[in-house]
C-alpha cells in the first residue's frame, strides 16, 4: 500500500490497555508453552498495529512540523508513550517470568530475554511524568531548528537546505554560509542551553528514581547494550585516539594540499576538492531512478526491495521549510514496510541517502520475512553496520549519481568514513562527562566540547567564529539531544565497514553472502557474537583499528 493511502486513527490507550490486559489473562491461562506462543503471536499483530499508527503519525508529523493537526498528534504521542512502554512492560515482565520459559526462549531467542531484563530496568510506571517531560522537551529543539529562518543567497533557507552553501567550492560562500549558520546558534543559543540544561536535569532524576547514580547506566540499558558496557567502550575511544586520530589527520593534511590551503579553517571541514565536493546531478526523481537502477544490478534481493519501496512511494526526501532536520529509515509493521525520510538538498549527502538509510531499509525488509518479532529488535551499533556498509557496497554504481566525479566520490566517501570516527567518539565522551557531571553549567559544557575537539580533531580552527570556537559546534548534533549515548553505535558500525570495504576490495562477491548473512541474523545474537561469526573483527579488541589503518595507509 502506498503511504499516502495508509489510514490513520490515534490510539486509544485506554482500548489498548484492555486488550493487553485480555491478552495477559489469556497468557496465564495457557497449560504450555506452545499455547503461550499462540498467545504471543496475538502480541506481536496488537503491538505492531499501535506502532504503525504511531509511526504514520511520526512520519506526517516529521514531513510538515506546522501541520497542526500531526503536532497535536505528536504532543498526544510524547505524552502517552511512555504509558504504552509501560503497558508493554508488564506483557514483557509475564513471558519474562513464564513457568514455560525455557520453550518460549527456544523459540523467541536468548537476546529478546536479554533484552526483555534490561527492558525491567530501564523503566518504571514512577518514571512516566519525567518522560513525558523529556519528551516534550526533545520536541521543543526538534521544532526549534526545524524552524530556523536563514536569509541567504535572496532566499529563505532552514539549516538543511543552508548546507550545499556550507560546502560551497567558492571560499567567500562557505565564509558567509558559516557565519549565518553562526548567527542563528548564537541568536538561540540560551534558548537551546535552557532545554539541553532541563534534558540533562530530567535524565538525571529518572536515573535517581530508578536507584541508579547517574543517567549513564540508564542511557546504557536505554540502548538496550546488552553485550558490552562502558570499559568496552572507553577502550574502544582509546583505540580511536591512539591509532586513528593521528591517521586521521593526515587525511586532514592530504586534504589541505589537494585543496591548495596555508591552512585549514572550519569552512574547509567538509570540502575535499579545490573545485568542490562531487554533487550527484539530475532531479531528485532522477537520482531516485538511478538507486533503482543501482539495486536492482546489485543482486536480486535489493531489486525486489528497492521496487517495493518506490511502488509503494516509502521515501519522502525532498528538503522543505517545514520539515524536520535530518534523515531516518522507520518501519510500519502493517506493511511490513520500511519508511525513508530525508531532506535532499543537492549535496553528495543526497545520494548518501541512497546508500545508508536504503541500508537500514532493506535489512529491515529482510527481516521482515522471519516470523519470530523479536528478530527485528537490532541494537543500533548492528543496525548501522547494515546502512554504513551499503554505502561501500554501492560505490560501483557511482557513475550513474556523479559521472566523471565518480572516483572522486569515492575518495571523498572514504576519508570522511575514517574521519567520521574520531568526531562520533567526541560526541560519545562529551555525553560521557555530561552525563557523570550533570551540575555542569552551559559555559562548562561548551568548554569539555571545546578540550575534546583539540584531542580528537587537533586540526580544526574556528578562528572568526566566536560561538564555535566558545565549543558550541554540539549544539547542531541532533542526536545529543534526541537519543543520548547513540553516537559511539555509528563508531563501532563504522569501524565494521572498513572492514567490509577491505573485504569487498579482495573478493567482492564473499563480501556481499558475509554482509546478507549478518542483515539476516538480524537480532538473533548478540553484536559481539555476530559480527566474529561474518569473519569480522571484534571494534574492542585491542589491534581492530590498528589493522585497520594499516590496510588503508598505503
Amino acid at each position: 500500500m502506498k503511504f499516502q493511502n495508509m489510514p490513520y486513527e490515534r490510539v486509544d490507550f485506554d482500548e489498548v490497555k484492555k486488550q493487553f490486559e485480555e491478552l495477559m489473562a489469556e497468557f496465564d491461562a495457557a497449560k504450555s508453552g506452545e499455547e503461550q506462543f499462540e498467545v504471543h503471536k496475538k502480541y506481536y499483530e496488537l503491538s505492531g498495529h499501535v506502532m504503525t499508527l504511531m509511526t504514520i503519525a511520526q512520519i506526517r508529523h516529521d514531513v510538515d512540523t506546522a501541520d497542526p493537526f500531526y503536532d497535536a498528534e505528536n504532543t498526544y504521542y510524547d505524552e502517552m508513550g511512555p504509558v504504552y512502554s509501560s503497558i508493554t512492560l508488564a506483557y514483557e515482565k509475564k513471558v519474562f517470568e513464564s513457568p514455560y520459559r525455557a520453550y518460549l526462549e527456544e523459540k523467541i531467542g536468548p537476546v529478546a530475554f536479554k533484552n526483555m531484563e534490561i527492558a525491567q530496568k530501564a523503566f518504571d510506571d514512577k518514571l512516566i511524568p519525567l518522560n513525558q517531560e523529556e519528551n516534550a522537551l526533545v520536541s521543543e529543539y526538534n521544532k526549534l531548528i526545524a524552524s530556523a529562518k536563514i536569509e541567504f543567497d535572496g532566499k529563505e533557507l532552514n539549516l538543511s537546505l543552508l548546507q550545499p552553501y556550507l560546502v560551497h567550492e567558492d571560499r567567500e560562500i562557505r565564509k558567509q554560509a558559516w557565519q549565518k549558520r553562526e548567527e542563528y546558534f548564537e541568536a538561540n543559543e540560551e534558548k537551546l542551553d535552557e532545554i539541553f540544561d532541563k534534558l540533562v536535569k530530567n535524565r538525571t532524576a529518572q536515573a535517581k528514581e530508578m536507584g541508579y547514580e547517574n543517567y549513564l547506566q540508564l542511557g546504557y540499558y536505554r540502548m538496550n547494550r546488552n553485550s558490552y558496557d562502558r570499559d568496552d567502550v572507553e577502550k574502544f575511544r582509546a583505540q580511536v585516539k591512539k591509532d586513528l586520530v593521528p591517521f586521521a589527520e593526515k587525511l586532514h593534511e592530504k586534504r589541505r594540499l589537494r585543496l591548495g590551503l596555508d591552512k585549514l579553517s572550519c569552512v574547509d571541514n567538509e570540502v575535499y576538492f579545490k573545485a568542490g565536493n562531487p554533487a550527484p546531478f539530475g532531479t531528485p526523481e532522477e537520482i531516485m531512478a538511478a538507486g533503482q537502477k543501482m539495486y536492482s544490478e546489485l543482486s536480486p534481493e535489493t531489486k525486489e526491495f528497492f521496487n517495493f519501496m518506490m511502488e509503494n512511494e516509502l521515501f519522502d526526501v525532498l528538503g522543505r521549510k517545514t520539515k524536520k532536520a535530518g534523515g531516518y529509515m522507520t518501519y510500519l509493521p502493517d506493511y511490513k514496510a520500511p519508511f525513508i525520510f530525508a531532506n535532499f538538498n543537492g549535496t553528495s549527502g543526497d545520494v548518501d541517502v541512497i546508500t545508508h538509510e536504503c541500508g537500514h531499509a532493506f535489512q529491515g525488509y529482510l527481516s521482515a520475512q522471519d516470523p519470530i518479532r523479536e528478530h527485528a529488535d537490532i541494537t543500533m551499533e548492528t543496525a548501522e553496520i547494515h546502512s554504513m556498509s551499503m554505502e561501500f557496497f554501492t560505490e560501483k554504481w557511482m557513475d550513474l549519481f556523479f559521472g566523471d566525479k565518480a572516483a572522486d566520490y569515492v575518495e571523498m566517501h572514504l576519508e570522511d568514513a575514517v574521519c567520521f570516527i574520531p568526531y562520533g567518539c567526541m560526541v560519545d565522551e562529551f555525553q560521557h562527562i555530561v552525563y557523570e557531571n550533570p551540575e555542569l553549567t552551559p559555559l562548562e559544557r561548551k568548554a569539555a566540547w571545546s578540550r575534546l575537539e583539540k584531542e580528537y580533531k587537533p586540526h580544526l580552527d574556528y578562528t572568526g567564529y566566536p560561538f564555535f570556537e566558545k565549543g558550541g559546534f554540539w549544539q547542531k548534533q541532533l542526536h545529543i539531544y534526541n537519543y543520548p549515548l547513540y553516537y559511539i553505535d555509528y563508531c563501532l558500525a563504522q569501524t565494521c565497514a572498513l572492514q567490509y570495504k577491505g573485504k569487498m576490495d579482495e573478493d567482492y562477491k564473499a563480501a556481499w553472502e558475509s554482509y546478507l548473512k549478518l542483515c539476516r541474523l538480524s537480532a538473533s545474537d548478540f553484536f559481539t557474537n555476530m559480527i566474529e561469526e561474518v569473519g569480522l573483527d571484534n571494534p574492542f579488541k585491542d589491534g581492530c583499528l590498528k589493522k585497520i589503518v594499516e590496510r588503508l595507509d598505503k
